[in-house]
C-alpha cells in the first residue's frame, strides 16, 4: 500500500510484550538533517512508549545514506545490541545518483542484517520532494521513524516468541 494511502504511525502491538531490557541503535543520517531528526524523533518517542529504557536506546550519525550499512554493521556487530534502526532520506534528483544510493542502501541494510541475524531496519525514506519526506517525517502521513520502531520491536518480539 502507497504511504499516501495509510498513517506510517499507526501500529497493532502483537508480538511486543516484554522487550524492556531489548537494546537499539539508532543510526541517522545527517543529510536531509531536518528530515532525518524528525525520524529519530519518531524512533525515540516510539520507543520509549514501548516501555523501552532510555539508557537502551543508542543515537550514532553518519554522513549519509550510503553509510547506513556499515554503520549498521559496526552495530549489529555488538553482543549488546538487539536491533538497529537505520534512519535516512533520499529525494530524487535529475541524476542516477537516487537510484544507486537507494539500491545500495536497500541491499547493504539487508545483507547486514542476515548476516547477524538481527533486526536492522530500513527506516529510508525515497521520496520524490521535500515535501514528500516532510509528509512521511511527522507530517500528514505519519512519521516513517514511527514505523522502523515499530518493526524493530516487532521483529524482536517475533524471535522471542519463536
Amino acid at each position: 500500500m502507497a504511504s499516501n494511502l495509510k498513517n506510517l504511525s499507526n501500529h497493532s502491538g502483537k508480538n511486543m510484550k516484554g522487550l524492556q531490557d531489548k537494546k537499539f541503535a539508532i543510526v541517522v543520517s545527517e543529510w536531509n538533517e531536518e528530515v532525518t531528526e524528525s525520524l529519530y524523533n519518531g524512533a525515540y518517542e516510539t520507543l520509549l512508549e514501548n516501555g523501552i529504557p532510555k539508557e537502551n536506546i543508542q543515537k550514532h550519525y553518519v554522513p549519509g545514506s550510503f553509510e547506513l550499512s556499515l554503520a549498521a554493521q559496526w552495530m549489529a556487530e555488538r553482543n549488546e545490541v538487539d536491533a538497529v534502526i537505520c534512519l535516512g532520506c533520499v529525494i530524487q534528483g535529475e541524476t542516477k545518483h537516487f537510484d544507486f544510493i537507494c539500491d545500495a542502501v536497500a541491499h547493504g541494510i539487508t545483507n547486514v542484517s542476515l548476516k547477524y541475524n538481527k533486526p536492522v531496519i530500513f527506516g529510508v525514506l525515497t521520496p520524490n520532494t521535500q515535501q514528500q519526506a516532510l509528509d512521511r517525517a511527522g507530517g500528514k502521513h505519519g512519521n516513517k521513524g514511527d514505523e522502523a520502531a515499530f518493526t524493530a520491536l516487532k521483529m524482536l518480539g517475533l524471535a522471542k516468541g519463536l
